[in-house]
C-alpha cells in the first residue's frame, strides 16, 4: 500500500525499487560491520531477527522526511517500538544523503559546492529556504535542550536548508541542525558565502530570512529589500536583480511549496 501510493513517500514504485537495490546492500554491509566491531557472546546472525526489514525501514524514513511524522506515529503504523523507528531513521538518512540528488541519469549532486557549480554551468536560478521537522522534546537535563525550540513555530524541531531550481527540482538538502538555528546562520555554516565568492556567477533567490547574504556575496543571493531599502535600495541590490528574477522571487517568497513537497 505504501509503495503504491505516491502521496505517502513522494516517489514512484520504480524509484523506491532503485533505492532498495542501491541503498539496501550498503545498509546491510554497515549493519554487519557494527555487529563484528564489538565483543559478542553469540555468533553474528544468532538471536532474534529484525521485525522491521530494510524495505520498511526505508519507507518509514521516507514518510518521516516527507510529512514530518513523529517516530511514535510511525511505530504504531509499522507495528514496532518507537526506538526501532528512531534507529531505522538514523541509519537510513545518512545513506540517502550520501546518495545525493539525481538531476539526470548522468548527473548526481552530493554537496553544496557541486550544486553551485551545476547552477553556474546550466545558467539556472536557484532557490534556497529552510524547512523544519518536528521532533520529540529532548530529555530533561540535556544541556542543549532549549536549542531545539523553533522561534518561528514554537515547537521542538530540527531544521535543514534545501536548495532547488525554479522548476522545483531538489538539488541539495543539508544535515539537520537544532530548530533555534537561524536560516542565515545555517547557510553560513554550510559555507555558502565562500562558495559563491570563489565559484561561478549564479543567482539564488531567498526570503527575508537570508537578508544580509546579498551584501556578502556581491548580490548573488537575492532577497526582498530590508524595509529601509524599499524606497532607496543600494546599488548592489538594484544592479544584480533582473526583472525576471524579481518576478520569480515574488512568486516564491510567499510560499515554500517547492521545498516542502
Amino acid at each position: 500500500m505504501i509503495i503504491g501510493n505516491r502521496r505517502i513517500t513522494g516517489l514512484t514504485a520504480d524509484v523506491i525499487a532503485e533505492l532498495v537495490a542501491e541503498v539496501g546492500p550498503l545498509w546491510h554491509e554497515r549493519h554487519q560491520a557494527r555487529l563484528v566491531s564489538r565483543q559478542r557472546n553469540r555468533a553474528v546472525g544468532a538471536g532474534a531477527k529484525h521485525r522491521l526489514v530494510f524495505v520498511d525501514r526505508l519507507l518509514a524514513t521516507l514518510a518521516h522526511l516527507r510529512h514530518g511524522a513523529t517516530h511514535d506515529v510511525l511505530a504504531c503504523w509499522f507495528g514496532v517500538d518507537r526506538s526501532t523507528i528512531t534507529r531505522a531513521v538514523n541509519e537510513v538518512r545518512p545513506l540517502l544523503a550520501e546518495r545525493g540528488c539525481t538531476i539526470s541519469p548522468e548527473v548526481r549532486l552530493r554537496t553544496l559546492a557541486e550544486v553551485v557549480d551545476h547552477l553556474g554551468a546550466t545558467g539556472k536560478t536557484g532557490i534556497i529556504d529552510g524547512t523544519e521537522i518536528r521532533v520529540r522534546r529532548p530529555a530533561v537535563g540535556r544541556k542543549d535542550r532549549d536549542k531545539f525550540i523553533s522561534g518561528k513555530d514554537k515547537q521542538n524541531a530540527v531544521k535543514s536548508v534545501v536548495v532547488t531550481d525554479t522548476e522545483g527540482h531538489v538539488l541539495f538538502c543539508s544535515p539537520a541542525r537544532p530548530g533555534s538555528c537561524a536560516d542565515i546562520t545555517h547557510a553560513r555554516h554550510l559555507g555558502l558565502v565562500k562558495l559563491l565568492a570563489v565559484g561561478p556567477a549564479v543567482e539564488i533567490l531567498a526570503d527575508a530570512g537570508y537578508q544580509g547574504l546579498g551584501a556578502q556575496t556581491g548580490g548573488r543571493v537575492v532577497t526582498p529589500p530590508h524595509r529601509k531599502f524599499k524606497k532607496n535600495a543600494p546599488d548592489w541590490y538594484e544592479g544584480c536583480t533582473s526583472d525576471s528574477a524579481r518576478r520569480i522571487h515574488r512568486d516564491v517568497s510567499g510560499s515554500s511549496t517547492a521545498l516542502h513537497t
